[in-house]
């Protein structure tokens, strides 16, 4: 670990944010160069390296922008920043930790983990109704607690007390984010749906979600000694407010000018409605027109329902992106921090970055980082998702006589020619590739316990038998975190007037329903985020008591022994789990990164988490394809042999694989007997040189199965005998 010190960095081809900088773009122009800077490369590792969720989502802070369309008076929302449209006519909004999505899929995760249900009798209903306005109104009443309290122990304070310029500062942060609101309409419109429910139904049971008209009153009791409920006198609202809340009114004055004072066009019904929603009045506005008001709300649920179904089809993508970015770091579960996963994100589509033209700055770039002897900033892993799975050929059909799936245009994926050209470019610097297929219901668990692999392996028989078919790993099934037939998000129903009042309405065709069409992360994500993770010692000591500080996990295989029911993803079990005949076939086959949803024990106790079945890459074995450790261990002794041997200097070479005690060879056969041992139990290593050629051949024996390596030796001044 103190020649090497990582091996675990990983390289993420994807487009985040096309407004942030990309690897192509700071690269900059190659000609005549073999080498970056130090400087370029720690440009580099400021704008696109991530060692956090948090800092992905800090420094690239995924965005999707709208504008509204006059014409078909609709929200219109895309991810790329668009031309030709004035700043101030576009929003941003920030896909982060506050947004209502994100945060219920979050959620949806956590709960799952935790109740370790199947997607079966994972009741996804509960909590998806998290992005309704209901739910929306429920975050804000939150913030309007903390505000209020904060507010009112900041006013009994005396000015110039630090204590009062400290709870001064957490307002301004609370009205800084409250703030950001009053020029997004779309995000009043859950307060202004909410507010007209509140004040339609108040009095009306909750239950029932209906009300008749009311007046406020009072109870009396009359000259006779009869109850009676009186109409309450009328009196000033403001002096009712502060009766009640004492510090209600200046905190209402602040939001008013708050409000007046950041909104470019102003609207008296929005900023009464800020100030209800914030400091709620404790008086009913007798002059409500219930018809304009019963308007206003379907209106307004219509126009969010749509809008929320535009903006969830174009973040989708995004999101699912993100929760790969989540998935990948979560991964690494462990008390003590070691050699923590670190993630350098292209920010470029993979078929800009393989383009001839792009292609010799990747090189220049990996040139720099993985052919030197510091091993600071080596890549070891890459990640590509989304790799293009054609469907089979579907029945045409001439006339539609029941409504069925709309045709919906796919998302950019990757293509297989992409990542054949980045598969021929990264073989030379040793970067294994985790590569996951297009996300949807053809490609989960679901789909691979009654399908099985073999559609898979048809799709990868390109990569197959080729110099770079040890760098590329084919990660399956992905993982579901909503599916597509539960994941519909009830927004409200629509309001009718009626006789008594007004009531919402129970029909079927006024609840208004909008379809998510299933949310899904690329395995590769997942596969990569599990590797990187166990390379680290420190979380190898979380699941086995033999661990050495000394080795990076190189060597450790997950398919042997236990091991893949110890070092476990985070992620729920999704399936009861696969058939034997499938389990039989991807046996025979040891084809891919393969995931299970199996139930498993381990020392008496069940494993509700998805577990690694196979870890093989795409070369070619005697019974199937090989293991992914042996091309990682292979990668890993030729880096420490150039380090030690001056890069490959014939007599350190045989230095090196001498028995002498101080041998790194000896030193290694030494420390057998850990889990991440870089030479195990049934494991040898040795070499031939030919001085014909100039070549050291060094055969790596892993369980009895040969692997060799080559390397070219640098010729000393004097011929040493070996």
């Amino acid at each position: 670990m103190d020649i090497i010190n990582q091996t675990n960095r990983t390289m993420l081809f994807e487009e985040i944010n096309p407004e942030k900088l990309d690897l192509i773009t700071i690269v900059g122009d190659v000609k005549g160069i073999d080498s970056l800077s130090d400087d370029k490369i720690k440009e580099i590792n400021e704008h696109l390296l991530v060692k956090s969720f948090d800092e992905f989502l800090d420094k690239f802070s995924p965005t999707v922008y709208s504008f509204y369309n006059a014409v078909n008076q609709k929200v219109m929302y895309t991810l790329k920043k668009p031309d030709g449209i004035a700043e101030d006519a576009i929003s941003e909004i920030k896909i982060d930790q506050s947004n209502d999505f994100l945060k219920m899929l979050f959620t949806l995760i956590d709960t799952k983990r935790s109740q370790g249900i199947t997607n079966v009798d994972f009741k996804f209903e509960n909590l998806l109704d998290m992005i309704s306005p209901k739910k929306v109104m429920d975050d804000i009443r939150q913030v309007r607690k903390e505000i209020h309290y904060l507010y009112s122990h900041y006013e009994k304070l005396d000015d110039g007390d630090p204590k009062k310029l400290d709870l001064g500062d957490k307002l301004n942060i609370m009205f800084e984010d409250a703030s950001k609101n009053y020029n997004n309409v779309m995000a009043m419109l859950p307060l202004a749906i909410e507010d007209i429910k509140t004040r339609l139904l108040l009095g009306g049971a909750q239950e029932e979600n209906q009300s008749e008209a009311i007046q406020i009153g009072m109870l009396t009791i009359g000259e006779n000694g009869e109850l009676k409920i009186i109409e309450a006198p009328k009196s000033d609202s403001r002096e009712l407010m502060v009766l009640d809340e004492g510090n209600g009114n200046g905190l209402m004055n602040v939001f008013e000018d708050d409000y007046e004072s950041i909104t470019e066009t102003p609207s008296s019904y929005v900023k009464d409605l800020v100030v209800r929603t914030f400091c709620p009045l404790p008086a009913v506005h007798s002059e409500i027109d219930i018809e304009t008001e019963v308007q206003n709300y379907n209106t307004y649920l219509e126009f969010y329902k749509n809008a929320k179904d535009d903006f969830v089809k174009t973040v989708k993508p995004l999101v699912e992106k993100i929760l790969g970015v989540k998935m990948f770091f979560d991964q690494y579960v462990t008390k003590n921090k070691g050699m923590q996963p670190a993630m350098l994100i292209t920010n470029t589509k993979l078929d800009m970055l393989v383009k001839s033209s792009n292609i010799p700055r990747l090189e220049t770039y990996l040139n720099t980082v993985n052919a030197k002897n510091d091993f600071t900033d080596t890549i070891w892993f890459g990640i590509v998702p989304s790799i293009d799975m054609e469907a089979g050929a579907k029945a045409k059909v001439t006339r539609e006589r029941f409504r069925g799936n709309e045709k919906v245009v796919k998302q950019d994926g990757n293509t297989m020619e992409s990542l054949t050209m980045l598969l021929q470019v990264v073989k030379d610097f040793k970067v294994q590739i985790f590569f996951s297929f297009s996300t949807g219901e053809e490609t989960t668990f679901n789909s691979m316990a009654t399908a099985g692999i073999d559609k898979y392996i048809d799709k990868c028989g390109v990569l197959v038998r080729k110099e770079y078919s040890e760098f590329a790993i084919p990660c399956v099934p992905n993982f579901t975190i909503i599916p597509k037939d539960k994941s519909g998000v009830v927004i409200d129903s629509r309001m009718l007037q009626t006789e008594d009042g007004v009531k919402l309405s129970q029909e079927k065709e006024d609840i208004l329903k909008l379809w998510i069409e299933g949310v899904y992360v690329g395995a590769s994500y997942v596969a990569a985020g599990i590797v990187a993770a166990y390379q680290c010692p420190e979380y190898l000591r979380e699941a086995f008591k033999v661990v050495s500080r000394e080795y990076p996990g190189v060597r450790f295989d997950i398919e042997a022994g236990e091991n893949g029911l110890r070092a476990i993803t985070t992620m729920a079990k999704e399936i009861s789990g696969f058939t034997n005949n499938i389990k039989d076939s991807i046996n025979r086959k040891n084809f891919g990164f393969v995931f299970s949803s199996e139930n498993a024990q381990i020392q008496g106790k069940d494993i509700k988490r998805i577990t690694v079945y196979k870890a093989r890459s795409l070369a070619m074995a005697e019974d199937g394809f090989d293991s992914i450790y042996k091309t990682l261990v292979s990668t890993y002794i030729e880096r420490i042999l150039r380090f030690q041997t001056g890069d490959f200097k014939h007599d350190n070479i045989v230095k090196f694989f001498s028995n002498n005690p101080s041998s790194q060879k000896s030193k290694w056969l030494g420390t057998r007997g850990f889990v991440n041992s870089i030479i195990q139990d049934g494991d040898d290593m040795s070499y031939i040189i030919d001085d014909k050629s100039n070549l050291c051949h060094i055969d790596l024996i892993f369980n009895g199965n040969v692997k060799n390596l080559e390397v070219t030796i640098t010729k000393g001044t004097t011929p040493v005998k070996a």
